[in-house]
């Protein structure tokens, strides 16, 4: 899903059809959520893709999915062109299915032997049709042994790829938590916390280790000194930071941003942002912002995606969505988005999104390109009403 410009380009991160499902319960109990139900995009190098949607629609699932924190139920992650995980129930359903048409089809080709069997009276040709017909579903099953046994392959390959600890790959892919609270040790102090994922990638040298934790705490905004502090002891913007430099300590390409700024006061949110921004351009980083604030969301981020109860309900570039919000989901976002203008605030009305307007029962949706690098989800009668609304 790449505009124009980024067609050339290979994505950073490609997620296909992932879903990730929890369940609870066994027999009649038995619970399935689906928190992430199908998505898929790219992220390309550079630049900042925004995640936004209300909460418990399945973001930070998303997030947490990619960096392998949750094992994917289906679908694929790839991260620079390598396969980082993959889910396995879509090969599993293939499995079922060929096993039930093999058995339908070699049903229906013994029916229509017993039929021609009753209908001739010769020996000779009765034997005849017997052959060739075992031997049609000899071929049949042969063929089906084939696919099931392709399909076992792919399945063990997701498995080992999901399983496989590329510790060099993963190290480039880090995650800055939504509560800067609860992500950090209250026993460990800050060096230790930001140093871990040093020592996880093998480093053993104290002297480099101290150097480069006094350094990243620098370039996060905080001193040398706050090294042998403890969580505790500091506001929740400084916390933030020291969640910020641990996801920096190990030199990485992509950062996984988990709404960074929810649990913050509104001048320390604008602090956060401007050091994620500094250090996207300064070090060349390429990051996944997940956040609920489209106002945050549009002021940061290059593309955005919006979803909705664990699927992606449109994608665009910023100033595309902004311009041409199709989804009505969208559109009822970026009507609860509030303005400084008190005027404009007094007349301001709410969409309210009931997702009973969209009748699928004949016409299911998918997530198709309306426009140039704009995706939307929708069915044909939807489609065709979005294309009208289109402005230059």
């Amino acid at each position: 899903m790449a505009t124009a410009q980024q067609t050339d380009k290979q994505p950073i991160l490609s997620v296909k059809d992932l879903k990730t499902h929890f369940t609870s319960g066994i027999g009649k109990n038995k619970l399935v959520v689906h928190a992430v139900d199908g998505v898929s995009f790219d992220i390309y190098k550079g630049e900042v893709f925004g995640l936004v949607g209300e909460s418990g629609c399945g973001k930070t699932t998303t997030g947490r999915t990619i960096i392998r924190l949750y094992e994917p139920t289906d679908g694929e992650i790839f991260f620079k062109g390598v396969r980082i995980g993959a889910g396995v129930q879509s090969v599993d359903r293939g499995i079922k299915h060929t096993r039930k048409q093999t058995f339908r089809e070699a049903r229906k080709l013994r029916k229509e032997m017993r039929v021609k069997l009753r209908d001739t009276e010769t020996m000779g040709e009765k034997e005849k049709i017997k052959n060739e017909y075992e031997e049609k579903i000899e071929a049949l099953k042969k063929s089906r042994d084939k696919k099931i046994s392709e399909l076992r392959e792919e399945r063990q390959k997701r498995k080992d790829d999901t399983k496989e600890k590329n510790t060099k790959l993963m190290r480039d892919i880090q995650m800055i938590f939504q509560d800067p609270i609860e992500s950090l040790n209250p026993r460990m102090t800050v060096k230790e916390i930001i140093a871990e994922g040093l020592r996880i990638a093998g480093m053993k040298k104290e002297k480099i280790i101290t150097q480069k934790v006094h350094e990243v705490l620098e370039i996060v905004g905080l001193r040398r000194e706050h090294a042998n502090r403890y969580p505790h002891e500091f506001s929740g913007g400084q916390r933030q930071r020291i969640g910020v430099a641990r996801a920096l300590i190990v030199s990485p390409d992509f950062i996984i941003a988990d709404e960074p700024i929810s649990a913050l006061d509104v001048s320390i949110q604008a602090q956060v942002i401007n050091l994620l921004d500094d250090l996207r351009q300064d070090l060349g980083l390429t990051l996944m912002f997940i956040a609920h604030d489209l106002s945050v969301i549009k002021y940061f981020s290059d593309r955005i995606a919006v979803m909705y109860y664990g699927k992606l309900v449109e994608l665009a570039s910023k100033e595309e969505l902004f311009k041409n919000p199709l989804h009505p989901y969208t559109r009822s976002l970026l009507s609860a988005v509030p303005h400084p203008d008190p005027r404009y605030e007094k007349t301001r009305k709410r969409i309210d999104y009931n997702p009973s307007m969209h009748d699928y029962k004949v016409d299911t949706p998918k997530l198709t390109e309306i426009k140039d690098g704009h995706w939307v989800l929708a069915n044909k009668a939807e489609l065709e009403e979005y294309k009208q609304r289109l402005v230059d």
